[in-house]
């Protein structure tokens, strides 16, 4: 079994693998100030229900691939794998591990790992070029070229960064259930904020990515042939709503995290 873990600003999902498959996937609130033992006990607690692995930590585990966008918990879960798992084979993206995905920007480094393995994954699953829109705490948008390379993207606020700006703003306003309302003309408050937030952020994405197919395309290509592949704990808030996207793959991190391991062992 695989170990994946991804890090982010807000969540951490987890997701076990049995070959290509995911047999089981977890979300828990990203902590930076959990230690490597909490971290440690939380791991062993939300695996040991789990039938295919045994009950002490590390059991029925034959490899981990780990990508953070926070320091401090790279730095924690580095610990977890040399004082808990130290036998298992571990891959902790950061610069200097191979990835298959050439980064084609001013500075590769400030580019987050999460991004780079995302667009490796959209390129093992779909090809290029190709957009991946990333829902989370903010709302990236990433392109691939034809030939798999990252050439850049796009950062927005994240839906749930906005739900929290107009209720800590609006003197009036407060924070909602983000879900879609009975219609786009909202009767009260509420249903207002609703559809501001569902029917603004799908059209968003419409515009940017629609901006970003053209450039992606070029002048003599079509900008159909790019896909668009929505990730990210949030993307079924406005998948029924976007119009330009294309697939939805919600574990497209994790299956990214599988491919950069694989192509890291088979260089030992």
């Amino acid at each position: 079994m695989l170990l994946t873990i991804d890090v982010g600003n807000t969540h951490t999902v987890l997701g076990l693998f049995d070959g290509e498959e995911i047999v089981e996937h977890w979300r828990i609130s990203t902590d930076a100030r959990r230690t490597a033992d909490e971290l440690a006990v939380l791991l062993q607690g939300l695996m040991g229900m789990h039938p295919l692995l045994g009950d002490e930590l590390g059991d029925g585990i034959e490899g981990i691939a780990i990508c953070s966008t926070v320091p401090s918990v790279l730095h924690e879960l580095r610990e977890v794998t040399r004082r808990y798992y130290g036998d298992v084979p571990a891959v902790l993206v950061e610069p200097g591990v191979k990835t298959g995905v050439p980064v084609l920007t001013d500075n590769p480094k400030e580019v987050g790992a999460d991004r780079i393995i995302n667009s490796a994954a959209a390129v093992d699953l779909y090809g290029g070029p190709a957009i991946v829109v990333d829902f989370g705490t903010a709302t990236t948008f990433d392109a691939v070229s034809a030939r798999g390379e990252y050439v850049g993207g796009v950062i927005a606020p994240g839906i749930e960064i906005s739900v929290e700006a107009l209720g800590v703003r609006g003197a009036q306003l407060r924070k909602i259930e983000v879900t879609r309302p009975r219609s786009v003309i909202g009767k009260n408050t509420v249903e207002c904020m609703q559809s501001g937030i569902i029917y603004g952020f799908a059209g968003q994405v419409d515009g940017v990515v629609r901006r970003m197919r053209q450039e992606l395309a070029g002048p003599d290509g079509d900008p159909s042939d790019v896909t668009v592949i929505a990730t990210g704990g949030l993307a079924p808030m406005v998948l029924g709503e976007a119009e330009f996207i294309d697939e939805h793959e919600p574990w497209l991190t994790l299956i990214g995290l599988r491919l950069v391991y694989e192509r890291n062992m088979s260089r030992m």
